[in-house]
C-alpha cells in the first residue's frame, strides 16, 4: 500500500509539473496568432496613419500578423469600451490617446470604462502640440493684438476637431489663463476645422501641429503660439504661449498603447520591448517626426501609468474649475 501511495503521489506530481512546463510553454509562444490593434477613430486620419506605421513595425517584432481596426465614434469611446471588454491576454491592444486614456472621464456622465482601472498601460510613444492660428480676415498679427482685440468686446469663435479634443481642451484653457471669451465651434475632425479658417468661416482654430503646420509656413494663416512648454521642430520659430505670459499653459494630446487590465505581465512586457524596438526603425521615426511628434521621456509602462493619472486629474480639476457640464 506505501508503495502504491508513493508511486501516485509521484505520478501527481508529474502531472502538476507537466502542466507547468506546458503553461509556461504556451506563455513562451506568444503570439501564436494574429494581435488586433483598436484605433477608436475613422480611418484616413494622421492617428490612423501612425497607428498603421507602428502595426507594420510591431508585426516585425512579434513575426505575428497585426490587423488594424478601426472603431471610431462617440470620441473614441466606442473602441476603447471594446478593447476594455476584450479578453486580457495580449490579442487586442489598444492605439490610445489623451480622450479616452484621461479626458473622456470627466466630460461624460456615463462611461462604460474607465481610463485607469479598465487598462493595463505597455508604452507611450509620444506628444503632440497644438497650435492657435488666425484665418486671414481677422485684424491682429500676434498674441497681444489678439488679447486687446477681445477684450475690447469683439466676439471670435474658434474652432476644433472636436468636442472633447485637445484642441477643445487648449481654448478651454486658454478662456480661463487669459480671461477672454473665445466661442467653441466644433467639427468632425481636424481637416474641416482647418477648411473653415482657410475659408474665413471661423476666425481662429486651436489645431494640432502637423496639420497646422504647411498653411502656417504657406502664408494662408497666422500662427499666435503653440500650447506645449517647448517649441515644436516643425515651427521653431512660433513661440509657445507659455512664453508669451500664460505661465505653466501646456496642452497637447499623447499617444500611448494599452492592453485590458489583467493582462498578463509577462505579455506586456514582450509588447513594450516590440514597440520599442519598432520605433528605432528608421522609417516610423521619419514619420513620427514628420507628424511632429515630441517622443516620450520614458518608454516604461510605468511612466505612461503615471502620465495618464496625472493628465486626468489635471483635466478633471480644470473641467470643474471652468464649470463645464458634462454631457
Amino acid at each position: 500500500m506505501k508503495l502504491r501511495r508513493m508511486a501516485g503521489s509521484a505520478m501527481a506530481v508529474a502531472a502538476v509539473s507537466f502542466a507547468i512546463a506546458c503553461s509556461s510553454a504556451a506563455r513562451a509562444e506568444y503570439p501564436d496568432r494574429p494581435v488586433k490593434l483598436i484605433v477608436p477613430f475613422a480611418a484616413g486620419g494622421p492617428t490612423d496613419a501612425l497607428a498603421r506605421n507602428l502595426a507594420e513595425g510591431l508585426r516585425v517584432q512579434l513575426k505575428q500578423t497585426v490587423v488594424v481596426e478601426n472603431k471610431g465614434g462617440a470620441g473614441a469611446n466606442i473602441g476603447a469600451e471594446y478593447t476594455a471588454n476584450s479578453p486580457a491576454d495580449g490579442y487586442t491592444l489598444m492605439f490610445g490617446t489623451s480622450g479616452p486614456l484621461a479626458i473622456n472621464v470627466s466630460l461624460y456622465k456615463k462611461l462604460n470604462y474607465d481610463p485607469i482601472k479598465s487598462f493595463d498601460p505597455v508604452i507611450m510613444l509620444g506628444k503632440l502640440p497644438n497650435v492657435l492660428s488666425a484665418g486671414p480676415g481677422l485684424p491682429v498679427k500676434d498674441f497681444k493684438e489678439l488679447i486687446a482685440f477681445a477684450k475690447a468686446g469683439n466676439k471670435l469663435n474658434y474652432s476644433s476637431s472636436g468636442v472633447g479634443a485637445s484642441t477643445h481642451l487648449s481654448g478651454i484653457l486658454f478662456n480661463s489663463e487669459a480671461g477672454v471669451d473665445l466661442q467653441h465651434v466644433p467639427y468632425r475632425g481636424a481637416a474641416p476645422a482647418m477648411t473653415d479658417l482657410l475659408g474665413g468661416q471661423v476666425p481662429l482654430s486651436f489645431s494640432d501641429v502637423y496639420s497646422s503646420a504647411p498653411h502656417i509656413k504657406s502664408g494662408a494663416i497666422r500662427a499666435i503660439g503653440v500650447t506645449t512648454r517647448e517649441r515644436t521642430p516643425l515651427l521653431p520659430d512660433v513661440p509657445t504661449l507659455d512664453e508669451l505670459g500664460l505661465k505653466g499653459f501646456d496642452v497637447s494630446v499623447f499617444f500611448g498603447i494599452v492592453v485590458p487590465k489583467g493582462t498578463p505581465p509577462e505579455v506586456i512586457a514582450t509588447l513594450n520591448a516590440a514597440f520599442r524596438e519598432a520605433i528605432k526603425d528608421p522609417a516610423i521615426k521619419a514619420a513620427m517626426d514628420q507628424q511632429g511628434i515630441i517622443p516620450a521621456q520614458s518608454l516604461t509602462p510605468a511612466y505612461l501609468a503615471e502620465f495618464m493619472a496625472s493628465e486626468t486629474l489635471h483635466w478633471r480639476s480644470v473641467l470643474t474649475q471652468v464649470g463645464f457640464e458634462q454631457q
